[in-house]
C-alpha cells in the first residue's frame, strides 16, 4: 500500500446513499449534484458510479462537457447556466439543460439560431438573494421564455433554500410560500430540495430533488450525524505515519510551539497537511484515527505533515495507517474542529491527493 495520502472512494457507499435518497424522495426524480469535482470525489468516476440517477447537476459548462466526453448520456443541468452565445451553442450542441436566472440569459436564447430545443429551468429567487428572478420579475421572464423560437422542449422551475440546514423552519417556510405564490396553477415540474431540504421536516412537494452532500455520506445538519440519516461515508482520507518521535515533558511540537507536552509523550508524524487540503484551522485535539484508534492532533497543521499524540496507543511505527476522516471518524466531526462545514473540507482535497475508487 502506498504511504502517500490518498482519498479512497467507496462506490458501493455512493450507490447506497442514492438508494436512501430515493426512498426519502418518494416519487420525485433525483438530480445528483456532481459539481466541484463531485465535492472532491472525482467528477467522472462519481457520475459513472451513480449511473442510476435520473440526471446530473454541475455548476459550469466545462463540467458538463467533461461528463459528455466520458460517455454520460443522462440529462445534465448547468446550475449557473451560460453567459455567451458561444457557450450557449456548445451547451445546445451537447444537449445540456440550462438554468436561466438572469435577463441576459434570455437575451442569449432569443439570439440562438437553429432547431435545437432545450430544457430550461427558470430559477426564482425566493430569499437566497444570490441567483434567480425576484418573484416580482418572474412572470415577465417566464413569458419571454415561452415566446422563444423554437419553443423550449420543456420548461421547469426551481429555487434554492438558504436555511434548510437549520432547525428553525421560518425561513424555509417563507421561501416555500413565495415560491408557491409565484408558480401556482402553472403546472410546471419544480425542484426545491437540496440535501437539507430533502431530509428536513418541511414538506416541499418537489418533482425533482437535487442532493449533493448527502450523496457523499455527510450530514447537512449540525445536530445529527450522517449515520442517523442512514448514509454511509464515501471518502476515506487515508495516509500513514512517516516518523515517530519521543518528546519530553515541557518540549513543544511544530510551528510556533503551539503544543507543549504535559508529560513525556510519543508523537507520530503523518503525511497530511494543508498542501493536501487539510485546513490549518484544525484545532489542537482534533481526532485522527491511527491504526483504528483515536489520537489528538498536536500543534498546527503544516504544509505536508501533521503531528499526532499517540502516547498510550499500542505500537505505532513508520507505515502505521492513519485516517483523517472516513468510517469511524466522520468528516462532519472533523469540520467542526476546523470551524467550517463538511462541504468545504471535501472540496478542499487537493489535486496531489490521488483518488482511489473502489
Amino acid at each position: 500500500m502506498s504511504r502517500l495520502i490518498r482519498a479512497v472512494i467507496d462506490t458501493h457507499a455512493l450507490r447506497h446513499n442514492l438508494s436512501i435518497i430515493r426512498a426519502r424522495a418518494g416519487s420525485a426524480r433525483v438530480m445528483a449534484v456532481v459539481k466541484a469535482n463531485a465535492y472532491g470525489h472525482g467528477l467522472v468516476p462519481t457520475a459513472l458510479a451513480l449511473a442510476q440517477a435520473d440526471a446530473f447537476a454541475v455548476a459550469r459548462l466545462e463540467e458538463g462537457l467533461a461528463l459528455r466526453a466520458a460517455g454520460i448520456t443522462r440529462p445534465i443541468v448547468l446550475l449557473e447556466g451560460v453567459f455567451t452565445v458561444a457557450q450557449l451553442q456548445e451547451a445546445a450542441h451537447h444537449g445540456l439543460e440550462l438554468v436561466v436566472h438572469d435577463a441576459l440569459q434570455i437575451e442569449l436564447l432569443e439570439q440562438l439560431r437553429g432547431t435545437q430545443r432545450l430544457v430550461l429551468w427558470i430559477k426564482i429567487d425566493t430569499g437566497m438573494n444570490r441567483l434567480g428572478f425576484p418573484t416580482t420579475e418572474f412572470a415577465a421572464a417566464l413569458e419571454r421564455v415561452r415566446r422563444l423560437t423554437p419553443a423550449p422542449l420543456e420548461i421547469r422551475l426551481l429555487t434554492h433554500l438558504a436555511c434548510a440546514n437549520e432547525r428553525d423552519e421560518g425561513m424555509t417556510q417563507a421561501q416555500l410560500a413565495r415560491f408557491r405564490q409565484a408558480t401556482r396553477a402553472l403546472g410546471y415540474a419544480v425542484s426545491i430540495a437540496n440535501s437539507a431540504g430533502l431530509f428536513g421536516t418541511v414538506r416541499l412537494g418537489c418533482d425533482w430533488v437535487r442532493p449533493g452532500l448527502a450523496l457523499y455520506g455527510a450530514c447537512p445538519f449540525a445536530d445529527c450525524s450522517a449515520t442517523d440519516l442512514g448514509l454511509k461515508p464515501v471518502m476515506t482520507l487515508a495516509t500513514s505515519v512517516i516518523a515517530v518521535r519521543r518528546v519530553a515533558r515541557g518540549e513543544s511540537v511544530g510551528y510556533g510551539g503551539a503544543w507543549v507536552a504535559t508529560r513525556d509523550s510519543l508523537i507520530a508524524i503523518i503525511a497530511a497537511g494543508y498542501g493536501d487540503g487539510l485546513h490549518r484551522s484544525l484545532a489542537g485535539g482534533t481526532p485522527v484515527l491511527v491504526d483504528g484508534e483515536r489520537a489528538p492532533l498536536a500543534g498546527r497543521v503544516s504544509m505536508d505533515m501533521m503531528a499526532v499524540d499517540v502516547s498510550g496507543l499500542r505500537e505505532v511505527h513508520v507505515g502505521t495507517p492513519a485516517v483523517l476522516w472516513g468510517p469511524g471518524l466522520s468528516v462532519d466531526e472533523v469540520a467542526r474542529h476546523a470551524g467550517t462545514i463538511p462541504y468545504e473540507l471535501l472540496c478542499s482535497v487537493s489535486q496531489r491527493v490521488p483518488l482511489e475508487p473502489r
